[in-house]
């Protein structure tokens, strides 16, 4: 399996390794900016849940554009350098700031960095990656990516006791692995050249070019945003490890079992997709969400919790990276940047509404309430799997 690796293109490895160092900055700034708002700052929670509420709405609304204008402009380097960019160049803002003003404007330029950046890179490892390789090369940056998010907060405790407690000389460092992500995109990835077809003057955007969007790619969206709906926010992970009683110090080890799992799984699962089928690994998957919703539902103790978290990472790693091969494998080549697009908002406004209805149980039913609804959505979208998915997706025409 690992011998694949060879295929996935130079480009692909060092798309994958700027998601990573761009994940490491980011996550040590998010693991502590919350603290800093509240007890430097003097922010309320409800300002914090407010800035966290408009900066990923505003990557939600920028994804689907960028996508788009990618196609349009048939560059996608040039939006996901710039995407890059953003976020890197907010960086140094975190640890400047001098109000809760400046902080607001940092979490927003980030933000639409980020919707800048993810339908047009999505897009470029799949005009950079043959067909028979796909599942790999999306796994890899999906598996690189996950690594930057356990490493940054490991990275943020680490840095915390080696400068006593100081968030913002921690701030100050994670402006380091930003800028290093956006040299290596910058000068590491090139464009391939645009196929002959393509060539020629620009056609205006029109929402008509959405009926180019088959059947087999909107099945895709579907069962993606009825995963995403059974799979809400992490921070209901968290919070289980805290109801069940682990000690808030050792809280954040759930998410760097999860990432950890989550890492190692994603590689091999995109591969294995590759020769043994989509549909197959994608129904493993979603199985693995059923299994860690019920474990988690019902642990009382921690170290079942650890499982479910654990089994979650896998369902992760089994299904991320493979949906975004899927979106690859089902949308026209010159139409990619869009598909992307609207599979990445779909996702996050599904994850939006997931994770209001997960808080919504949580307080009137309790956890186990919360995770058992998780298991039934996920037993809907399993369903959806066997029944309007094939075995071998169609291919989109290029």
């Amino acid at each position: 399996m690992f011998a694949r690796l060879a295929t996935v293109p130079r480009g692909v490895w060092a798309l994958g390794f700027v998601s990573m160092f761009m994940d490491i900055s980011s996550e040590m700034i998010h693991a502590l900016l919350p603290i800093y708002l509240v007890s430097v700052l003097g922010a309320s929670m409800v300002a914090v849940g407010f800035i966290e509420g408009i900066a990923e709405a505003t990557a939600m609304i920028v994804k689907i554009f960028s996508g788009s204008l990618s196609d349009w402009l048939g560059r996608r380097k040039l939006l996901a350098v710039i995407g890059y960019g953003l976020a890197a160049f907010s960086k140094p803002i975190f640890p400047l700031a001098p109000s809760l003003a400046w902080i607001v404007a940092a979490r927003f330029i980030d933000r639409i960095g980020k919707g800048i950046r993810g339908a047009p890179r999505d897009a470029l490892i799949a005009d950079l990656t043959p067909d028979g390789a796909r599942g790999a090369s999306f796994g890899l940056r999906q598996a690189l990516d996950t690594v930057g998010a356990f490493v940054g907060p490991l990275a943020a405790i680490g840095l915390m006791l080696l400068f006593a407690g100081n968030i913002v000389s921690v701030f100050w460092v994670a402006v380091i692995p930003a800028f290093i992500a956006f040299a290596l995109i910058a000068w590491f990835v090139q464009e391939p050249p645009r196929p002959q077809s393509q060539v020629g003057p620009r056609p205006r955007l029109r929402l008509a070019d959405m009926g180019r969007l088959a059947t087999p790619y909107w099945i895709v969206v579907g069962i993606a945003f009825v995963l995403a709906l059974a799979r809400f926010s992490e921070a209901f992970l968290v919070l289980r490890a805290q109801n069940i009683g682990l000690a808030v110090a050792l809280v954040p080890a759930v998410m760097v079992v999860m990432n950890m799992v989550y890492a190692l799984a994603a590689y091999p699962a995109g591969a294995a997709s590759d020769r043994l089928g989509r549909r197959s690994m994608l129904i493993a998957g979603t199985l693995l969400l059923i299994v860690a919703d019920l474990v988690l539902a019902y642990s009382d103790g921690v170290a079942l919790m650890l499982v479910g978290v654990a089994v979650w990472g896998l369902h992760m790693g089994f299904t991320q990276g493979l949906l975004a091969a899927l979106i690859a494998d089902t949308a026209p080549a010159d139409l990619r940047g869009t598909a992307f697009g609207i599979f990445n908002f779909t996702g996050g406004l599904a994850l939006l509404i997931a994770s209001v209805l997960a808080g919504a149980l949580w307080d009137q039913f309790g956890p186990a309430a919360t995770f058992l609804v998780g298991a039934g959505i996920t037993a809907a979208a399993l369903a959806a799997i066997a029944v309007l998915m094939p075995s071998a997706p169609a291919r989109a025409t290029v």
